[in-house]
């Protein structure tokens, strides 16, 4: 008999696992998947540490959550600095000056010019709103941010994220964009940032050694006897599925990934390039060896293309609006009452998390 049974090894399972087994507990973790890790997990190819299942750069402001993790790897000093791609023209990302000079190269060269450009842009789609309040995402990310970044830099990539027009995207999705008025590309505001030295997979590595592990093995075609030889069971898939859809499905955007190895050492020059224009089928371009400063003579680049949640595909973002809200309230409402399961992670908490987020809720459980 097992004190707890960890359905999932990704970081939210992996942390609760190696903490309860520090204190005395026995594990059992299994996952479905053939790897450890979860979403996180990176493979090494052409000495190259892919990231499986989309960019994962590590960033937090939470001292505690930084020292935790670096009892597991040593990491970089990667800094993201994505690229946004329009048509033929590159933008540096997150919205900065460097941006809006790119955008308006004969009038903003300060951030006075900027602000002064950015607010007769907003200014103008207030007044196209006679006094109404913002009833959709286009309405709402025009009045943050005026219409020429709009258009060039969030419609398109927003539209083929969401599988919908942004005038049926609520509007409480944005509820603000970071406007920077410095020349810093640095997308993250956070003191900690970087990418684990090896990959990440190591880092689960580390956190589940001398604990039993059991790929392959998907809870739901084993519950009765899995239930039977554990106390407690730490459950972070999804929480619907655990209560067979009784209140109905949640609704899921997922991602299919196209990853190449190209026979040149440099593709693109950066980790990541988003393409913003809705006419590109995939959001985004990943070159990885750039999150490790690699020098290898070859490159791999994995393209990601969003789309709806069903047969096999993975679920990977929560369509957080008030219809999935009310059900997932439902499923919320019966986690409660459970007395040896508790809920973890993104998918059990139908929430989308930043790694830190995710070691911090696992922290604050295990304590």
């Amino acid at each position: 008999m097992y004190d707890y049974l960890v359905v999932g090894s990704g970081l939210f399972g992996a942390i609760f696992a190696h903490e309860a087994t520090k204190r005395g507990k026995s594990v059992l973790v299994i996952d479905k998947r053939n790897h450890i890790a979860g979403n996180i997990y990176t493979e090494n190819k052409d000495e190259i540490n892919i990231h499986k299942y989309g960019a994962h750069i590590f960033h937090t402001s939470n001292k505690e959550v930084w020292q935790y993790i670096n009892k597991f790897a040593e990491f970089n000093r990667y800094t993201n600095s994505p690229i946004a791609r329009y048509k033929n023209e590159l933008y540096n990302l997150p919205f900065n000056m460097n941006t809006f000079h790119q955008l308006w190269p004969s009038e903003v060269f300060t951030p006075s010019d900027a602000k002064r450009k950015i607010d007769e842009e907003k200014a103008e789609a207030v007044c196209n709103l006679q006094g109404k309040e913002p009833s959709n995402l286009e309405e709402q990310a025009m009045c943050l941010i005026g219409k020429t970044i709009y258009e060039k830099l969030i419609k398109g990539y927003t539209e083929k994220q969401w599988g919908r027009s942004c005038k049926e995207l609520p509007a409480f999705i944005i509820k603000r964009l970071p406007v920077r008025l410095t020349y810093d590309n640095n997308y993250f505001n956070d003191i900690y940032q970087g990418i684990p030295i090896g990959g990440y997979t190591k880092i689960i590595e580390k956190m589940l050694e001398n604990i039993e592990v059991r790929l392959n093995c998907n809870y739901f075609d084993h519950k009765e006897e899995l239930d039977k030889i554990s106390k407690k069971i730490i459950f972070t898939g999804q929480i619907d599925q655990y209560y067979d859809y009784r209140f109905g499905r949640l609704e899921y955007r997922s991602l299919r990934f196209e990853t190449t190895r190209l026979e040149e050492q440099n593709y693109q020059g950066n980790a990541v390039v988003n393409y913003t224009e809705y006419e590109v089928p995939y959001t985004r371009i990943i070159e990885h060896k750039h999150f490790e400063f690699g020098t290898q003579p070859k490159t791999i680049i994995t393209k990601e293309y969003p789309l709806d949640i069903s047969g096999s595909n993975e679920a990977y973002y929560p369509i957080n609006d008030e219809k999935n809200q009310k059900i997932y309230q439902q499923y919320e409402n019966l986690a409660k009452s459970e007395t040896n399961v508790i809920f973890g992670g993104r998918l059990a908490e139908y929430k989308y998390y930043d790694m830190h987020q995710v070691i911090e809720r696992a922290l604050n459980l295990c304590k």
